[in-house]
C-alpha cells in the first residue's frame, strides 16, 4: 500500500511540474490579425 502511495504522489508531483513548464514554455499566444469594419453612426 505503501508503494501505490508513493507511485501516486511521485505522478501528481511529476503531473504539475510538467503542467507549470507548459505554462511557462509552451507557445500560447493568440494568433492576431487586423479587423477593420465599416461603422454607420445614426446621429441626428
Amino acid at each position: 500500500m505503501g508503494r501505490l502511495l508513493k507511485l501516486v504522489l511521485f505522478l501528481a508531483v511529476v503531473g504539475f511540474l510538467g503542467l507549470v513548464a507548459y505554462a511557462y514554455l509552451g507557445d500560447m499566444r493568440p494568433t492576431q490579425s487586423e479587423v477593420t469594419r465599416p461603422v454607420s453612426l445614426n446621429v441626428d
